[in-house]
């Protein structure tokens, strides 16, 4: 089905309008949109240096925020899962994600179908193979709100509009990894709760997941991680294939 996309592929529409592609379409979907910035996160807790015991949260925030102003760019294979509650359906898809500052993104997925969302500082793409389309829309458009430059600028300032704490009642899991939360500060932002999973030796993300107000839930886990890889700036770059349909969102 053509659109079958809004309804179960949440985070390749986190940063497109979909209630504009609904209305455009006509398409029913029951899924809420997302906050554009979980990449991020993932991106400032890829590489902490270890340490021995509990950091305080404040230092971990701090030396997150140094860590995240040092990393360039990175490389991961990942795992996501988005649970729709009202459906009782959680679909699972895997591929490779690759992030460049500044807001360069490229999400290649490859199971079980391939599609794509290319992200660089002026234009965004979502290709889907399947539908033999191409939507397009300017980068200025999908980082408009207030919460995606909150994330686009570290976790130091994600605390200005997120309650960021060690998650309760244990900070670290059974396996002795860190567990963070985050709660919105006003319900605008449109999820519910953000959790962190952080490795307890290398301090890279190995989770995050989100609920949004109607308990859907969406987990992320990257494995593979590597920073700081020199990527080409024309990895970020997209050209429609032939014989393609091209949509150019507002």
């Amino acid at each position: 089905m053509r659109y079958k996309l809004l309804e179960n592929n949440v985070p390749l529409f986190l940063f497109f309008d979909v209630k504009k592609i609904k209305n455009k379409y006509s398409r029913s979907y029951g899924y809420l949109r997302k906050i554009t910035g979980i990449v991020t996160c993932l991106l400032f807790f890829s590489s902490l240096p270890a340490f021995g015991a509990l950091l305080p949260l404040n230092e971990l925030i701090a030396k997150t925020q140094e860590r995240y102003e040092k990393t360039e760019d990175l490389k991961a294979r990942f795992i996501q899962e988005v649970t729709i509650k009202a459906m009782n359906k959680t679909d699972r898809e895997e591929g490779i994600l690759y992030v460049k500052n500044p807001r360069r993104m490229l999400w290649s997925y490859s199971k079980p179908k391939a599609k794509k969302l290319i992200i660089n500082p002026k234009n965004a793409w979502l290709y889907i193979p399947d539908d033999h389309a191409v939507y397009i829309q300017d980068t200025e458009n999908i980082y408009k709100s207030k919460l995606a430059v909150k994330f686009l600028s570290g976790i130091g300032k994600l605390s200005e509009d997120f309650h960021v704490g060690f998650s309760r009642p244990e900070p670290v899991d059974r396996n002795g990894n860190y567990l963070l939360t985050l709660s919105p500060k006003v319900s605008e932002a449109g999820i519910d709760k953000m959790y962190l999973t952080i490795d307890k030796d290398t301090f890279q993300i190995i989770q995050c997941s989100f609920t949004d107000l109607y308990e859907n839930t969406t987990r992320i886990r990257l494995t593979d991680i590597k920073i700081n890889n020199n990527l080409d700036d024309k990895l970020f770059n997209f050209k429609p294939p032939s014989g393609v349909e091209i949509f150019n969102m507002p």
